[in-house]
């Protein structure tokens, strides 16, 4: 995909392609403000790697001369009241340098065209009420706004 900064190639994450993205994943946890171990992250990124028929995907998203420029995960899982497989985009992240020339646009086609590859009828996700940026690109994507509560609890809460 051709952005103004120039060619945009993505792909998935290979096991070899793991110490790429793991900055950009530690980048996007800094965001957020989270501190999962950097062990924790490894497993994460090596799981999806051995596994992306039934975990899910990382695309990795570099400049022609391949630096990592931006990354994206999605999970694949099921939604009862779609009777359907869906992938739920976990993750998009693109660095500061490279927001606003269509590398997010690029990874969110390329989660598309993913879900497409494994039979998923729809792509999911979710943002930050605060992260305006982040809204504004979903939108333009023709992303459809839901009105869900989310809710979690911690298994070892007793």
């Amino acid at each position: 995909m051709r952005t103004p900064q120039g060619e945009t190639n993505i792909s998935l994450v290979t096991p070899q392609a793991i110490e790429d993205v793991l900055p950009l994943v530690r980048a996007y946890l800094d965001f957020y403000e989270v501190q999962p171990t950097d062990a924790d992250v490894r497993v994460l990124c090596e799981t999806l790697a051995a596994d992306p028929e039934h975990e899910g995907v990382q695309l990795l998203a570099r400049t022609s001369d391949g630096a990592p420029i931006g990354f994206a995960t999605i999970f694949w899982s099921w939604s009862t009241t779609a009777a359907t497989r869906i992938g739920t985009m976990n993750d998009l992240f693109v660095t500061e340098a490279a927001r606003g020339s269509g590398v997010a646009d690029a990874l969110i086609e390329a989660c598309l065209e993913e879900c497409r590859e494994h039979g998923a009828r729809s792509l999911q996700w979710q943002t930050a009420k605060d992260n305006l940026r982040a809204q504004a690109v979903y939108d333009r994507m023709g992303g459809e706004r839901s009105e869900w509560l989310d809710y979690s609890c911690d298994v070892d809460r007793r």
